[in-house]
């Protein structure tokens, strides 16, 4: 039985890309994988998969009964239909360990680094096996969006030097340029329903027993979102409904680097409690604030306790 390799809901261009590089791994070395996704790809991943001809993985929505490996996850919360029967084999990961456990021994690599396509990067190198030029050519844009183009407060040495070698490997000769193509495409939101925008790279976690989702867009230029700001509002107002405790959705201007926080909560002192700011009706401007994983979801769960 072929072993999926998959990421978390809604995935972005890390868990993309990542089901491919550790697919393609995981084969090489002899065991049988096949790439999966709990989810359509982005527009930015579709741009990415398109320029360096790649294929998305296929789209699966229950493991019940498989043989499974992670990558960009390890929180049940952001895992799909049926993982309480499915065989975890695997994680590569960049995150926080989370709560998935498993009944036997599995192969699992997880570091503090910016993104998975980094853990990976150095995974090819351990093993000895060779990076397709593909497939390097989507795992520095993999990088470069995780990274926020080297500008998040995630971004390590180790990422920076990881993107120099699949650079080299998949003939980009200027990454910058790359990195903030991919932006500008990330940032187009003309058409795209509040909802898709909301669900574009949104994450559940549980934080001392609430249920507490938060999004992230990302732009080149804040002022793209004016327009659809209210309709933002109403959709996490909705999404808070389903049953969870907030619902905060980050609005990260990469050029000024700070983040606009639209605020959907049954408390929301948690926000001052968490970022010392005091938000302007449902709203709050964070300077600086670049990561939900190093900078807000810490932040957050010390505010809950």
């Amino acid at each position: 039985m072929s072993t999926l390799v998959l990421g978390h809901m809604n995935p972005d261009t890390d868990s993309i890309i990542a089901s491919l590089a550790a697919t393609e791994l995981l084969n090489k070395r002899g065991i049988e994988a096949v790439a999966a996704a709990q989810g359509d790809p982005t527009p930015e991943s579709k741009f990415v998969l398109e320029k360096f001809g790649l294929t998305a993985p296929k789209v699966i929505a229950d493991v019940a009964g498989k043989d499974i490996f992670l990558v960009d996850f390890s929180d049940l919360a952001q895992a799909p239909k049926g993982i309480e029967t499915a065989v975890v084999k695997g994680i590569f990961d960049h995150h926080k360990l989370g709560d998935v456990t498993t009944s036997s021994p599995l192969e699992a690599v997880i570091l503090p680094v910016g993104c998975t396509c980094t853990v990976l990067t150095k995974l090819y190198k351990y093993f000895g096996v060779e990076i397709p030029r593909n497939i390097a050519g989507g795992m520095l844009c993999a990088i470069l969006s995780d990274t926020v183009i080297f500008k998040s407060p995630t971004c390590t040495e180790d990422d920076k030097k990881a993107v120099e070698e699949l650079a080299k490997i998949a003939g980009v000769s200027d990454v910058t340029s790359l990195g903030l193509e991919m932006f500008k495409v990330k940032s187009a939101v003309d058409g795209t329903p509040a909802k898709d925008l909301v669900f574009r790279d949104y994450k559940d976690f549980n934080m001392n027993g609430n249920k507490v989702g938060i999004g992230q867009l990302e732009v080149v230029d804040l002022s793209i979102l004016d327009k659809v700001k209210p309709a933002l509002q109403e959709e996490i107002a909705k999404v808070k409904a389903e049953g969870r405790h907030s619902v905060f959705l980050l609005l990260t201007d990469i050029m000024k680097e700070g983040s606009q926080m639209l605020i959907c909560s049954d408390d929301a002192s948690v926000v001052e409690k968490a970022f010392g700011a005091k938000p302007q009706g449902n709203e709050v401007w964070l300077p600086g604030v670049m990561s939900r994983k190093k900078q807000v979801v810490p932040n957050f769960e010390k505010a809950f306790k």
